[in-house]
């Protein structure tokens, strides 16, 4: 496979992959939004740009190769010829995770063994263990691709946010909820049940920015074909002053810890702020109209929604009353409870993946 020419995957939150197309779309690519994320095509400097400044992305897979195999000895045969050594390293081991549709080989168990050993013993390579490097393989149609997972630990860990609140936002899912409200960067940003703090570090990142994977490191830099001069050179612009304007309140005392401290490590302290505030104390900050969002309790995780209807409602007067010129997002699994608010809300976004539920963001235009 030409190595300027790979066909490069962006895995996406299932719900989230049309915001994906359009940030990838942003940063220069020409994207193929298909279910479950985006296919670009680039040379290895693309895998490593996209790992280090896709917000929405949660992994970038590389595919590097294939052949036909009917059966388990075919497979074994073909893997041992396959040019591993172009791009694994000798010195860690591999775990490969196999997916079987409608072929004749139809055992990922038994695949995945064979794979594994046939790496293992090419080149020369030790046991699977912590740290390995992730090979993909789906047999489809008794076609072989491999892939290699570029990205290692999932890039909503952004190397920066130690402390988590209860059923956390993840910040790939902040970024593409934020990119649905139409943030660029430019608009003044509230959450007013921060948490710990996703929402307003996030808006300030981007608005300052700063390259989401700056704080961490990828499985793609133990690679055999890296290139450490070359990576270097890639490093991110020094950011750019934002303005202070995202803020994040919560009534609980521990949360604005958490979130300041968060803030802190991701180098936006002066940019987000966060202070304690029940929703019924909030006050619209002193700044241009901008975004609210929130993600309330939605109640799957807590027993009786009756009292959840009643902050919705509180909540909805709220910003009716004091955030005139403002939009609203809203993100829940309950339907019902976004209608509580009695907001102009528009038709609600696609249904996306978190935790086992299933969220959407509503939103409404300028109140």
């Amino acid at each position: 496979m030409e190595q300027n020419d790979l066909e490069i995957f962006l895995v996406a939150t299932p719900g989230l992959e049309a915001p994906l197309a359009a940030e990838a779309a942003a940063l220069g690519w020409k994207p193929e939004q298909q279910p479950g994320g985006v296919t670009i095509r680039g040379g290895w400097p693309d895998v490593w740009r996209a790992n280090l400044w896709l917000r929405g992305a949660t992994r970038v897979l590389v595919r590097i190769g294939g052949f036909r195999a009917m059966h388990l000895a075919q497979l074994d045969k073909r893997a041992r010829k396959f040019p591993w050594a172009d791009i694994l390293p000798r010195d860690l081991p591999v775990k490969v995770e196999t997916v079987c549709r409608a072929s004749r080989i139809y055992h990922a168990g038994a695949a995945t063994q064979r794979i594994e050993r046939a790496i293992a013993e090419t080149l020369n390579l030790p046991e699977g263990g912590e740290g390995a490097i992730v090979v993909k393989a789906r047999i489809e149609d008794d076609l072989v691709t491999f892939s290699i997972d570029s990205t290692g630990e999932s890039l909503h860990k952004r190397g920066h946010k130690e402390a988590v609140a209860k059923a956390p936002m993840r910040e790939t899912m902040a970024a593409m909820f934020l990119s649905q409200m139409g943030f660029d960067g430019s608009q003044p940003v509230l959450d007013p049940m921060c948490g710990s703090g996703t929402f307003a570090i996030e808006a300030a990142e981007i608005a300052s920015g700063l390259a989401p994977g700056r704080s961490r490191g990828f499985a793609f830099q133990r690679l055999a074909n890296f290139d450490p001069d070359a990576w270097a050179a890639m490093a991110p612009p020094a950011p750019g002053k934002a303005p202070q304007q995202f803020f994040g309140s919560d009534r609980d005392a521990g949360a604005i810890r958490m979130s300041q401290a968060n803030a802190e490590r991701a180098g936006v302290a002066g940019t987000a702020r966060f202070r304690q505030c029940a929703i019924a104390d909030l006050q619209r900050p002193d700044c241009a109209p901008g975004i609210v969002i929130v993600n309330p309790p939605y109640g799957a995780r807590i027993g009786n929604k009756g009292p959840l209807f009643g902050l919705h409602a509180n909540m909805g007067e709220v910003f009716r009353e004091r955030f005139q010129g403002w939009r609203i997002g809203i993100v829940t699994s309950e339907g019902g409870l976004a209608k509580a608010t009695g907001l102009p809300f528009q038709p609600p976004g696609p249904i996306v993946a978190h935790g086992g539920l299933k969220i959407r963001l509503w939103q409404t235009g300028p109140l």
